[in-house]
């Protein structure tokens, strides 16, 4: 799970933290727009409207195979009813939804799946509902600008020791006195080996399964692949230097990107576990 975020909306501050790629809202800081002291109430009013319901269940039945629909069913001839109760932990428990999340603790609270937040944020003002669009819309515009620099960083790393490596196969590498074709080849089969170690496929195989994509392999790695391709450049620079032959190289390079790749991931996961 990412590390929470927030966003000020009207002077309330809003909590939103990311699981699976997708986003979810604080509907107990929403509910604090309205009456701070009461937010449990107010969002069991809303789920007692058959509004509410539907909404709950329609969004359920297009996200969710798991969702029991029967038990959706038997909510929904309920709601509108003096006597109909209901808590998101029962929702959740009784339909195996998804979309609404309770916490408990600290920092816990009932959390919704963005679509549906904005619906309750709309329950409790239009014009709030507008306001915490616009302000979620440019959290995510800003998180979109850090990542693309973040690459861009990484994709400019991987250029810099791509000159390291090119010059390691200039020195070592092309005999003297061939032709540019000739040279361009040697090239393309070295950087070919990194691509083999680390993507499993050369650029060739790559842009015969992707023909209308523009750019090569590298254009679309991530940025784990975009390190552990830098890191790769000085290895296979080093390795060139040694007389180790090209075999071989491709055989350590790919342990190295094995071993990197897991140990970038496996970090990533360590840390959404921590926050």
């Amino acid at each position: 799970m990412a590390q929470n975020k927030k966003i000020n909306v009207q002077g309330t501050e809003i909590t939103i933290f990311s699981a699976e790629s997708d986003d979810f809202v604080s509907l107990t800081d929403i509910a604090k727009f309205k009456d701070a002291t009461h937010t449990d109430s107010i969002i069991q009013n809303w789920l007692r409207n058959r509004n509410t319901i539907e909404l709950l269940g329609f969004w359920e039945q297009i996200y969710n195979p798991n969702f029991k629909p029967l038990e959706f069913e038997g909510f929904r001839k309920q709601a509108g009813l003096n006597s109909f109760v209901l808590t998101p932990k029962r929702w959740i428990e009784t339909t195996n939804a998804i979309g609404l999340i309770s916490k408990s603790g600290r920092y816990g609270g009932t959390f919704a799946h963005k679509d549906i937040a904005f619906e309750f944020a709309s329950w409790i003002s239009i014009e709030f509902k507008l306001y915490v669009i616009k302000e979620f819309q440019r959290l995510k515009e800003s998180e979109s600008d850090r990542q693309k620099l973040e690459w861009d960083f990484q994709r400019t790393l991987a250029k810099v020791n791509y000159h390291i490596h090119t010059d390691a196969i200039k020195e070592n590498l092309i005999p003297t006195e061939i032709s540019k074709q000739q040279v361009s080849f040697i090239y393309a089969t070295e950087a070919d080996v990194l691509n083999m170690a680390l993507f499993g496929k050369t650029a060739k195989q790559w842009r015969d399964e992707n023909p209308d994509e523009k750019g090569n392999i590298r254009d679309f790695a991530t940025i784990e692949q975009l390190v552990v391709l830098s890191n790769m450049e000085s290895t296979n620079a080093l390795l060139i230097h040694q007389g180790i032959t090209q075999i071989d190289r491709l055989l350590q390079l790919n342990k190295m990107a094995i071993t990197q790749m897991k140990s970038l991931l496996g970090h990533q996961e360590s840390i959404k576990k921590l926050k």
